[in-house]
């Protein structure tokens, strides 16, 4: 799984000779000089398949997804998809936020795939890897070929995301909604202003990603809030984390689900570089609470889920209250209303 001779030209085309991962289709490998794209490559492909089965092993809860794109734009420091990168011989860091494969025949070959005997129209999960609604797919248009797709055969799917563009593609997914199950969740983590511009440099503002949960809604579509990650000890005191439910309720979402960030390989190394740059007081913290792998010990897990599952239940959302009406105490409408800590004990609840 190897990029060989590539070549970049501005606007232009460059070519490489048999690809392995792709076929023998030319990649095409594109820069341009507009702001919005300044300092991104895109390696514009075309793949030989589109849905891809998720490992017996992955702790996923889905078994097919459809990624349309690798690397992002959204440029997460902790996002755990960077290590797919390495797998064609791309940087997992910058690399990763600049050097976008674009899947360009994506539509078409869904499509194809769909219509074909084999395919038992299972669910399929979007935004799963990287973001379909990343920046790039305001050029490339490649979801609205996709849910297309989806909607003509009524293919059920879900899409995760922190892009705003999904409204672009608002009718089709009413359109869709209509003949299948649909299921839409917006990722967001905290609502705290400096951790977003530094941890999330690439990504809309949380305020504006939970203005897509309210306008979804708003037309009929129940949205989710997948609040990952809950970052340790910048995104986890008990005030912060009743401030971003506070929000996550005021937008109307369905439910919120707390995920703490976990971090892999290839992930690890550039959040761990960044953390020393940004907070190096914290890096031995850090060490100890990973010492044992990617992912925090349970009993951090079970504390953050357990405070947010309390919190869900307090504002109306969550899982336990599913149906409920949303209850907001007037107090807390104001915008300089002030947050009060939990301080309750953690008890035994599972994270996923």
């Amino acid at each position: 799984m190897r990029w060989e001779n590539l070549t970049v030209e501005s606007g232009g085309h460059g070519r490489t000779a048999d690809p392995a991962l792709f076929g023998a289709d030319a990649v095409t490998t594109r820069t341009f000089d507009t702001p919005e794209f300044r300092g991104i490559t895109f390696h514009e492909i075309r793949a030989r398949s589109i849905i891809n089965r998720v490992p017996g092993a992955s702790r996923m809860p889905f078994e097919w997804t459809v990624n349309p794109y690798r690397g992002c734009t959204h440029a997460c420091v902790y996002c755990f998809a960077r290590k797919t990168h390495s797998y064609l011989d791309l940087d997992t860091g910058l690399g990763f936020d600049s050097q976008i494969v674009v899947k360009v025949n994506a539509p078409d070959l869904l499509r194809r795939q769909l219509a074909s005997p084999r395919w038992q129209g299972e669910h399929i999960a979007m935004g799963t890897n990287v973001d379909c609604y990343q920046r790039a797919e305001g050029r490339y248009r490649l979801m609205p070929g996709i849910l297309t797709a989806l909607r003509d055969r009524a293919n059920p799917f879900s899409i995760l995301t922190k892009g705003t563009l999904i409204l672009r593609d608002l009718d089709l997914l009413t359109q869709a909604a209509e003949v299948t199950d649909v299921g839409i969740s917006v990722s967001v983590g905290f609502t705290d202003t400096e951790l977003w511009r530094t941890v999330e440099p690439g990504t809309p503002a949380p305020e504006r990603r939970l203005d897509v949960v309210r306008t979804l809604g708003e037309h009929g579509i129940g949205c989710g809030v997948l609040m990952a990650p809950v970052i340790p000890f910048l995104g986890d005191h008990p005030a912060q984390l009743r401030a971003t439910v506070r929000a996550i309720a005021r937008a109307g979402a369905t439910s919120v689900t707390p995920l703490v960030l976990h971090l892999r390989p290839g992930a690890r190394e550039w959040f761990m570089a960044w953390l020393g740059q940004h907070h190096p007081h914290l890096v031995r913290r850090y060490e100890r609470l990973y010492a044992e792998g990617a992912y925090a010990p349970k009993w951090y897990q079970r504390r953050i889920t357990r405070q947010v599952h309390e919190l869900a239940s307090e504002y109306g959302i969550g899982p336990a209250r599913a149906g409920m009406a949303r209850r907001i105490r007037p107090e807390e409408t104001r915008p300089d209303a002030p947050s009060t800590p939990s301080m309750t004990e953690p008890v035994q609840l599972s994270l996923i």
